[in-house]
């Protein structure tokens, strides 16, 4: 009994070495032809030679030629460092790669592999890098998606060799919960579509900001005129009205060729600095493949198929077991017409930008003779079939069931591989066929990074927006201020006509009100006939009262009644202008308020307003809530104990207390001063 049960443990034990070297032997089985190594064994092969290896399939987003930059990061860390840089698609679905490599290259150290996109595992073996994974999450979540994977090598470097790794892991964890970030940190490079963006954003900004700063410019001096009066000559009169400075005035189109210089200095001022701002001129981190890079894969697999009909990809999954890799190639070699495999990925980083009829044509270049080139991919399970100059019928080719086309999985590719080379080996005999059209060439790499001018594209349709939303932006403010104007007239104007004004307020504010009624009277201003004339007489008579030399400015002995009549005229004068059915009659407690309310001459008034106004009309203000009367003083030098009711100051303002209108008003000046 012992003996059996010794005999069957023997057995077993036997039986497990047998499946383990079986394994062992199934790793190191060609998958190549010609006795290539396993994958794992490749690329320890490959570390060998050199720490850090970057494969030919990447030369748009990861060259060669940049490994000198990954070792030199690799040596800050202490510690023997292997790099392995795959495509992403050679990497998926194979978290045991790493282990792998390092059973196969039996050497301690700190393995790292990496994809286009960036990090993909780290692995300590035999030394000691405290913090290397939470590196590798640090360097997740702080890198945004654009960062290319020689950026990310070199933050996880520096997070490792911050000794905050742990810490920061940590953190980074808390804050996203521990899911990948979903609003990682803003893009690092500008890409094609951002600068698409920019210059939209500078088209908008280069014509919007300097329209909608003019036009405003224009309402708002339009509206509050800080200077004086220009020299002018009512159309029935000779009377002048106040100058603006000593000069003579300029008319409203050379006023806007200041306006219109500066909104096109700040128009250029805008355009220079968004070309600071926006100096991007290339997308990614400046890397760009050499000549070597781009044909490494190329010289790899033709090199392939000359010693092997069938060449599968040493970095990629393997896909094809040993037994179907013989079966295939002796089908490969019973056809009546040359045809080679390759089995290679495909992407848009690598020689041929994706493009599978460019990757065959160069590897017919390479070849120099007449065959037919299917392309395998074991990553997606296409298969693509090219003849050149091979006896084969080209539309019997072409006209393959859609199975033996791109359509498939990775798992079935060898018996689709198989299949395709029965239907070809049933085609018909026929003469050489001609070439397949020559394929569009792939992309330059250095343009393809290459960033449009910020001044090109969306900047044009940009201009147009800016210029409209810098116009609709102007009604909306305008009309804004409208509501505004509407809702505080009453305490506005409360405010603009002072109870006691000073004199010195009496002085400044006669030259804006005079200056706002020359510009409405203009006589390019489209004003009615019954509108332009009383505007002219209020105008006339103010300046009547001011100007008694006529040189054009106000005399400095004016007494503040002449000032304040002046200012009600001129107000008075812009009511009209606004309305040509403007009441005649002005607030009989305040005159400085404006017109009184429509529809409440001086005999006929209510209740309210005769308490208010004592028979006379009032403004709406005095109607709702009566104000102080106006208080003069009887000179400029008066003291402020000494003002009196406007009524009893000498004066043509003292005729508004007896409840005279503005046409009796100034039909009396005018009368005073000889002007008929």
């Amino acid at each position: 009994m012992v003996r059996v049960v010794r005999r069957a443990g023997m057995v077993l034990v036997l039986g497990w070495l047998a499946v383990l070297f079986t394994a062992g032997a199934g790793q190191a089985a060609p998958s190549g032809g010609g006795g290539a190594p396993s994958r794992t064994a490749y690329l320890a092969e490959r570390l060998r030679e050199n720490p850090v290896y970057i494969s030919d399939q990447l030369p748009r987003a990861v060259p060669r030629s940049t490994a000198p930059e990954f070792t030199k990061e690799a040596r800050r860390l202490g510690v023997p460092t292997y790099v392995i840089v795959l495509p992403s698609a050679a990497d998926m679905g194979f978290d045991g790669l790493l282990p792998g490599v390092h059973d196969r290259l039996g050497r301690k150290g700190l393995y790292i592999s990496l994809d286009e996109t960036g990090l993909t595992d780290v692995q300590t073996y035999g030394v000691s890098v405290p913090g290397a994974e939470d590196a590798r999450w640090a360097t997740m979540y702080e890198l945004p998606y654009d960062a290319t994977a020689r950026e990310e090598f070199r933050h996880f470097v520096d997070v490792l060799k911050s000794g905050q790794a742990t810490q920061r892991a940590k953190e980074d964890r808390e804050r996203y919960g521990g899911a990948y970030p979903t609003d990682e940190p803003s893009d690092w490079h500008t890409s094609t579509t951002d600068r698409e963006n920019q210059s939209f954003a500078t088209g908008i900004a280069v014509t919007g900001v300097p329209l909608f700063a003019l036009l405003v410019t224009v309402f708002v001096r339009r509206r509050r005129r800080v200077g004086r009066a220009p020299a002018t000559t009512s159309p029935d009169s000779a009377s002048p009205t106040i100058a603006k400075g000593d000069g003579p005035r300029p008319g409203p189109r050379p006023r806007l060729l200041p306006l219109t210089a500066a909104a096109l200095a700040l128009s250029g001022l805008l355009a220079f600095g968004a070309s600071r701002i926006f100096d991007d001129t290339t997308s990614g981190d400046g890397t760009l493949p050499t000549a070597a890079d781009l044909r490494a894969r190329i010289d790899r697999v033709a090199d392939g198929l000359r010693r092997d009909p069938l060449y599968v990809d040493p970095e990629s999954p393997p896909v094809l077991d040993a037994a179907t890799l013989d079966r295939l190639r002796k089908r490969l070699g019973a056809l009546h017409i040359p045809v080679v495999i390759a089995a290679v990925p495909t992407s848009t980083d690598d020689e041929s930008a994706g493009a599978t009829d460019l990757l065959a044509k160069s590897l017919h270049d390479r070849l120099h003779r007449d065959l037919v080139i299917v392309l395998a991919n074991p990553g997606a399970g296409g298969i693509e079939a090219v003849s050149y100059g091979a006896r084969v019928d080209n539309m019997y080719l072409l006209d393959r069931p859609n199975d033996l086309s791109y359509s498939g999985s990775a798992g079935q590719l060898g018996l689709r591989l198989d299949k395709l080379l029965t239907y070809i080996a049933k085609t018909p005999p026929a003469s050489a066929g001609d070439e397949p059209l020559a394929p569009s060439p792939a992309p330059d790499p250095k343009r393809e990074q290459a960033l449009p001018g910020l001044f090109t594209g969306d900047f044009v349709p940009g201009l147009f927006i800016g210029a409209l939303a810098g116009g609709l932006l102007f009604g909306l403010v305008t009309a804004v201020a409208a509501i505004v104007r509407r809702i505080r007239r009453p305490s506005r104007r409360r405010a603009d006509a002072p109870d006691r004004p000073a004199p010195l307020w009496l002085r400044e504010t006669v030259g804006k009100e005079i200056d706002a009624l020359s510009d409405v009277v203009d006589p390019t201003a489209a004003l009615s006939e019954k509108s332009q004339r009383r505007a002219w007489e209020c105008l006339d008579a103010a300046v009547m009262l001011l100007d008694g030399d006529s040189d054009g400015r106000i005399d400095p002995d004016a007494a503040p009644a002449d000032l304040a009549c002046a200012i009600v005229l001129a107000r008075a004068g812009l009511a009209a202008a606004r309305d040509p059915q403007a009441t005649q009659h002005v607030c009989h407690r305040n005159p400085l308020h404006g017109p009184a309310g429509r529809g409440r001459p001086a005999g006929r008034v209510g209740r309210r307003a005769r308490q208010a106004g004592r028979g006379h009309p009032v403004c709406e203000a005095c109607l709702a809530a009566p104000g102080p009367v106006l208080r003069l003083g009887s000179t400029s030098s008066a003291r402020r104990g000494s003002f009196a009711p406007y009524s009893t100051l000498p004066g043509p303002l003292a005729k508004l207390g007896d409840g005279a209108g503005i046409d009796q008003l100034t039909r009396e000046i005018r009368e005073h001063y000889g002007v008929h």
